[in-house]
This record gives structure tokens, sequence and C-alpha cells, in this order.
């Protein structure tokens, strides 16, 4: 802000009514509109003086000489973080909703993740960016090894975000008395062993455990065992980057902010070409998220990425346990609903944490 000014009262509720007026309507505000459709004790005059000097320090502009005003970045961010009222019945609404619609019923996680992208893009109206999980140091929640052929097995392993990977292994030789059954019992015997050994471990336990000191009867699958940390250490390694579920672009395109063509394609690109930037900006790796508040909220300019600036972004991160896993988060115009956009990030994430922990 250029000039000091100090927001009384009126100049609150003024700014305030501008700001819901344009997020209502599109519309540049005016004195005369404020005036009528809001419970101001007074005049037009003094509204518009208060606009002017609102306009003066930065916190609303006039796209044009001749129209009403519009909030600007700062004016949205003293709207956000003193103007905002928080209605717990619109919480309390979206949490019942929410529960109700994404009620797994046996989906997978990922499932579960797709299906909560489509309902907060439905119940927001702009874009829902939801980031598949991935936990700082993986775990293992459970493996099995089947054989498939004489000289080959599958091993299926199940990490703690219950993403599942089916990995061909080679078996060691049998020899020719050795039946297919008893193969069988064997590698099941080996299965629940490493599970008991391995379950709720992370990678860097099982890279550190003592495999000489694997019992005498596991001796002739020293060479396999060996061979499973390896491919353990493939499955648990987290993604350099996190996969990234996207929906409701193009409800977000029909907004008039983006009537121009440019902004559209700029906002494209981001999202279909360059995810990782998109990432950088408050959606990444868990180690990047913050954790110490509910939601994170991004306002045009304070997005670093220029096909940003007229957006913003409200995102929150969904943990398992008290790690970090993932992110949610809604893109919209500056000119969003805030007051539904928070709580709905907010309960995602905090639904998504309940399932996954």
């Amino acid at each position: 802000m250029s000039v000091n000014l100090e927001l009384t009262e009126r100049y609150q509720k003024i700014l305030k009514a501008t700001v819901q007026h344009y997020i209502a309507t599109a519309e540049p505000v005016g004195s005369k509109t404020l005036a009528k459709e809001y419970d101001f004790t007074v005049s037009s005059a003094t509204i518009r003086n208060a606009l002017g000097q609102l306009e003066k320090v930065g916190l609303l502009y006039q796209p044009h000489t001749s129209a009403g005003r519009i909030p600007s970045d700062s004016g949205y961010r003293i709207y956000v973080d003193r103007l905002l009222t928080h209605d717990v019945k619109i919480r309390q609404r979206l949490d019942k909703q929410l529960g109700k619609q994404l009620k797994s019923e046996n989906r997978s996680f990922d499932g579960l993740l797709q299906r909560a992208a489509q309902i907060l893009s439905s119940l927001s109206g702009y874009i829902a960016v939801i980031t598949l999980p991935q936990a700082a140091s993986s775990q293992l929640r459970h493996l099995q090894i089947v054989q498939v052929s004489e000289q080959q097995a599958m091993l299926i392993v199940v990490n703690d975000a219950f993403q599942t990977q089916s990995i061909p292994i080679e078996l060691p030789p049998s020899s020719q008395e050795q039946k297919d059954h008893e193969l069988d019992e064997e590698l099941q015997i080996l299965s629940n062993f490493l599970n008991s050994k391995l379950r709720g471990l992370s990678l860097l336990e099982i890279t550190q455990l003592d495999w000489q000191a694997v019992g005498q009867e596991f001796i002739e699958y020293t060479d396999l065992l060996i061979d499973l940390l390896e491919q353990l250490k493939r499955c648990l390694q987290p993604l350099n980057a996190p996969q990234v579920i996207v929906h409701g672009l193009s409800e977000m395109i029909r907004l008039p902010e983006f009537s121009e063509l440019e902004q559209v394609q700029a906002l494209l690109h981001l999202i279909e070409e360059e995810q990782e930037q998109l990432l950088s900006l408050g959606l990444g790796l868990p180690e990047m998220m913050p954790i110490s508040q509910p939601v994170t909220i991004k306002i045009g300019r304070e997005n670093p990425l220029a096909s940003m600036h007229p957006c913003s972004l409200v995102s929150a991160t969904y943990c398992q346990g008290n790690i970090p896993a993932g992110s949610v988060g809604i893109i919209g115009p500056t000119r969003m609903l805030y007051q539904q956009a928070i709580p709905l990030v907010e309960s995602t994430a905090n639904y998504l944490s309940e399932v996954l922990s």
C-alpha cells in the first residue's frame, strides 16, 4: 500500500461489501450500488469518498475511469485475513456432504482421490488439484510372493498409502523332486516370514536389517532375499514428484476472467505441461508442505508464476498420522468464493487424512 489508512469499521464494511459484490457479479462496484444494496447508514457521497481512499492505498482500483471499482490482490488479502466470516454451518454441511459422497465402499485410495477431485471441482466450480500420497518415508504394509511359472514368481508389494506394485522375480533352481505345491507352500511361508519382519518398516529400516540373522530354514533363499531387498528399495522409494489429479478445467475457463485466449492457454500449459512448477506453489513434495496452518491461500501475484496471476490457490495438506502425505487444492479466479473454497479444501484434506491414517 502506498499510503497508510486506518481501516475503521466503516472502511472495513465498505471494503467487505465491495469484495462480496464483485465476487457475486464480476462487475465493478460503484457507490450508488453499495448504498442501494447494502445496509449502510451513510450517504452515497460518503461511500464514494471511502472508495476513493481505499483505492489510494491500493485495496481497490478502477479498470476504467468511468467504471466502478474492483478489489486488488491486496484488497482480497485484507478481506480473507481480516473480514471473511467463517460460517460453522457451511463447514458442517460440507463435512457431511463429503463424507456421504466419498464413502469408499471398497474403492482404492487412488480411486477415492479421483472421486474427491471430481466432488471438489463440482462443489466449488473451480479447478481441483489433488496429489497422490508421497509419504516422506514410505512404509511396507504387506507383501506376497506368488509363483507364476517354474522359475518365476511375482512380488506384490503394498505400501502404507495402499499403492500396489507387482514385480516379476527369478526363483532359484529347484530340485526335480520338489513339487509345485511344495514350492507354493514355501513361498507362502517366506511371505509370512517377511511380513512379520518387515511390516511397518520404512525403506531405511529395511536396508539396515541384518540378513545374516535370518533363520536357518531360509538359508537356501539367501540370494532370493537379497534380490527381494533390492526390489523393495525400488518399490518404497518415493517418486521425485507426486502424481497429480486435476478436475474442473472446462468449468474454470468459462468464467469471465478467462475470456482472453492467451490467459486460457497459459493456464492450460501450466496444468498440462508444467506440473512441476504448479507443485512448487504449495502442492509439492510433503517436506515442502506447511502443516502448521490448516489452509494456505495465495492470491494473484502472490503466486510467482505469471500464468497464475489472475488466479488464487487455496491448498491444504492431508497426512498419514503426523506425516504429510499429499495435498488438496482449488485454483480459481482471484474473484473466488473464499467463504466456501476454504472450508471445502480443509474438509477434504481432513477426510483424506482420516481415511489414510
